[in-house]
């Protein structure tokens, strides 16, 4: 079986890791359960799980097809067995016999191979599967917490809209609202002096 230096599920299950301690290490904002959280180094963590996902994958595909590589060697194995047991048979009188156990030897290692290459399948699928779960989980949470961030955004825009509003709308010499100008009983220009 073919094995890497590395395992790409230890690495995104190691950039989660990293990601979690960026999110929780994170400066809260005042009163919410946002937190401010470094976009860069963010995205970077993203990027990199992006990466190890295929490479888990991958991963996965390459323990199929060493399972599948069992299987092949165990139907080659069980062929060569078959045919020098029908050569010995045919050599021998009694060949009946001896093709009779190396038939029973054929499918004794065929059916390892078979369990032994299901066992292998499950096992890749299963770990894939855990691979994807947990990135998932993360997913959610970074999710959630963006989520959370655009909402008190959302109702910060909405007071500061709000109150734009307003002092548009409000008339320059309304009452106790606005700036008061001061009131001019005269017209300024025929009150001047004249020389």
């Amino acid at each position: 079986m073919t094995t890497t230096g590395h395992d790409a599920g230890d690495d995104l299950l190691r950039i989660l890791d990293e990601l979690d301690t960026l999110i929780a290490g994170a400066r809260s904002m005042p009163m919410s359960a946002s937190a401010i959280v470094n976009r860069e180094e963010a995205l970077d963590l993203i990027d990199r799980a992006r990466s190890a996902v295929p490479s888990a994958v991958r991963r996965a595909e390459e323990i199929v097809a060493d399972a599948g590589a069992v299987l092949d060697r165990g139907r080659e194995e069980s062929e060569r067995i078959v045919m020098r047991a029908q050569e010995e048979a045919e050599r021998l009188v009694a060949g009946e016999t001896v093709v009779r156990l190396a038939n029973d030897r054929a499918d004794t290692i065929i059916a390892a191979a078979e369990e032994r290459a299901t066992a292998l399948r499950h096992g890749a699928d299963d770990y894939s599967d855990r691979c994807l779960a947990g990135l998932e989980i993360e997913l959610g949470r970074i999710a959630d917490q963006v989520r959370a961030g655009r909402e008190v955004l959302a109702g910060r825009l909405t007071q500061a809209d709000a109150a734009q509003r307003w002092a548009q709308s409000v008339e320059p010499g309304a009452e106790g609202i606005g700036r008061r100008r001061a009131g001019w009983s005269v017209d300024p220009a025929a009150a001047a002096p004249q020389h």
